[in-house]
């Protein structure tokens, strides 16, 4: 592989996807700007890390000892020496020149955290509907940055800069996976960073048509507890108060209580208050800023959007078989506050975590 020419690194993470992850490798591989590409592999058990030093033996490979959700992103972040950092999914790639236009996108506005990418969804490249409300932000455009600040992205759509990124401790532990950019979003601008739209950099998102056992409940599940980690108490008691009358007929909302319920402890003591400018925002949004975190759509349209997502992304909810789908995370609470709480100036998942491969690091 040629030398990179471009400053942004690109982090993989993926679980027992091991072709769909080689088949987005063979897309990011052949990209123009050559990045440097990290693959965190959160537990597979289907030979993933055997299947990428065969194919792919330029690529750095982490291999980590249990599923640790979205802070697979943090670690591949950190072991990156890039200024900016663009993540993928297995099932994600971006397009060629996107890292290049996003790197100059950088170096120009250096108040600029995280960039909310536009999303090419399936073969038929179709705009993700998520890339219309994040342009119509209500935020507006702030003179320093480069498109319409958003409290939202999706993760495998946006570029970071690596010390704002790894400064706020990156993607929390508490949330595993389900709507996990909202309080990232949250906690880059509550530190100064600027969060933009800029639909000039592209992503392409090739999700399978498979069942996403519980997605529905980890998402409502997680919208509660970045409230409960950051929000004002009169909100939480309220969000909290709808999502237990919700909880009696709705069997996703059940779940949904049931899973937050352990983990509440942890949010309150990981609880830290937003400056009254984010909370203005928030307001602007219409209070929430969860899906994906613009909340800039009325519950009509958000349902309609929601709808509209699965629809475009083939996803299937069902209903989760055990306590681990349930919990979303191999059924396993995080044991204590040290490790749920992701910015305590040690990045959670610390290098003990990561078992490197170094046939393939050096």
């Amino acid at each position: 592989m040629s030398a990179p020419t471009t400053r942004i690194g690109v982090v993989v993470i993926t679980r027992n996807r091991r072709e769909r992850l080689l088949h987005t490798l063979d897309r990011l591989t052949a990209l123009p700007e050559r990045p440097t590409i990290v693959v965190v592999d959160n537990a597979s058990r289907d030979g993933t890390a055997a299947a990428v030093r065969r194919r792919h033996p330029e690529v750095l490979l982490g291999r980590l000892r249990r599923n640790l959700g979205a802070v697979a992103r943090n670690l591949g972040a950190a072991r990156l020496g890039t200024p900016y950092v663009a993540f993928s999914d297995d099932d994600s790639w971006w397009h060629p020149g996107a890292l290049a236009a996003a790197e100059s996108i950088f170096d120009g506005h250096p108040r600029l955290g995280l960039l909310a990418a536009a999303t090419e969804v399936g073969r038929h490249a179709e705009s993700d509907p998520l890339d219309r409300l994040l342009a119509a932000s209500p935020l507006g455009t702030d003179p320093d940055l480069p498109g319409p600040s958003v409290l939202g992205f999706l993760a495998c759509a946006s570029v970071v800069r690596r010390s704002a990124f790894l400064g706020v401790g990156g993607f929390h532990r508490l949330l595993h996976f389900g709507g996990e950019e909202t309080l990232l979003a949250l906690d880059l601008a509550a530190a100064g960073w600027g969060v933009a739209h800029c639909p000039e950099v592209v992503s392409h998102h090739e999700p399978a048509a498979e069942p996403r056992p519980g997605r529905v409940a980890r998402l409502r599940r997680n919208e509660l507890l970045t409230c409960w980690l950051r929000r004002p108490w009169p909100h939480v008691l309220r969000e909290s108060r709808e999502l237990v009358r919700a909880a009696g007929g709705d069997r996703q909302a059940a779940r949904a209580l049931l899973s937050a319920a352990p983990r509440l402890p942890a949010a309150v003591l990981g609880r830290r208050r937003l400056p009254a400018e984010v909370e203005r925002a928030l307001a602007l949004l219409g209070g929430g800023g969860e899906l994906h975190g613009d909340g800039s759509e009325p519950p009509g349209e958000r349902s309609e959007l929601l709808r509209e997502r699965s629809e475009l992304l083939g996803e299937c909810d069902e209903v989760p078989g055990n306590r681990s789908e349930l919990l979303g995370d191999d059924g396993e609470l995080p044991g204590n506050s040290r490790e749920l709480h992701g910015d305590n100036g040690e990045l959670p998942g610390n290098r003990r975590e990561l078992s490197e491969d170094r046939s393939t690091t050096e």
